[in-house]
């Protein structure tokens, strides 16, 4: 597969997903507000583990690097699709979304050319290849009062 030869280019930003793993939540994530984000994890493999995702400011310049996240929280894993959802305390505007599945809850995305690889995908579902995907491939536009994407996991 030729996604597989990608995974040194795409392993270490979205290693970065990891380090602030929060622990799972069953309610929007966040003080209520008059924006909704809700996301559907479409592709879990198994109901085990957590999912994490990292939502990403209008700022194409904070996507992917450490601490560009404006938040990152994890669920539990739920087959076939998890649901993710958050209260957009900064209001209607464009974003991006990132998302991996944990299946062992250690707060680790794993990826390496001959072992395992967790299961990943953006906002907007961009067609990868060698690389992570440029902010402009992934980014979105949240508008009030509520607004929902549909992201699908890769699991090369």
């Amino acid at each position: 597969m030729q996604l597989r030869s990608s995974v040194t280019a795409l392993a270490a930003p979205l290693a970065l997903l990891c380090p602030s793993a929060g622990h799972a939540q069953s309610t929007c994530q966040g003080q209520p507000g008059p924006t909704r984000l809700d996301i559907d994890i479409e592709g879990v493999r198994a109901s085990r583990g957590l999912i994490t995702g990292s939502l990403y400011p209008g700022d194409r310049s904070q996507f992917l690097v450490k601490d560009g996240a404006v938040k990152v929280w994890s669920v539990p894993a739920v087959s076939p699709t998890t649901h993710m959802c958050i209260w957009l305390k900064w209001g209607p505007g464009t974003y991006a979304f990132a998302v991996y599945h944990d299946p062992d809850s250690s707060g680790v995305f794993h990826h390496n050319l001959f072992g395992r690889f967790d299961g990943f995908g953006f906002s907007d579902n961009p067609h990868l290849m060698f690389a992570a995907p440029k902010y402009d491939q992934v980014k979105f536009e949240a508008r009030g009062p509520e607004t929902t994407l549909h992201v699908r996991l890769r699991y090369p």
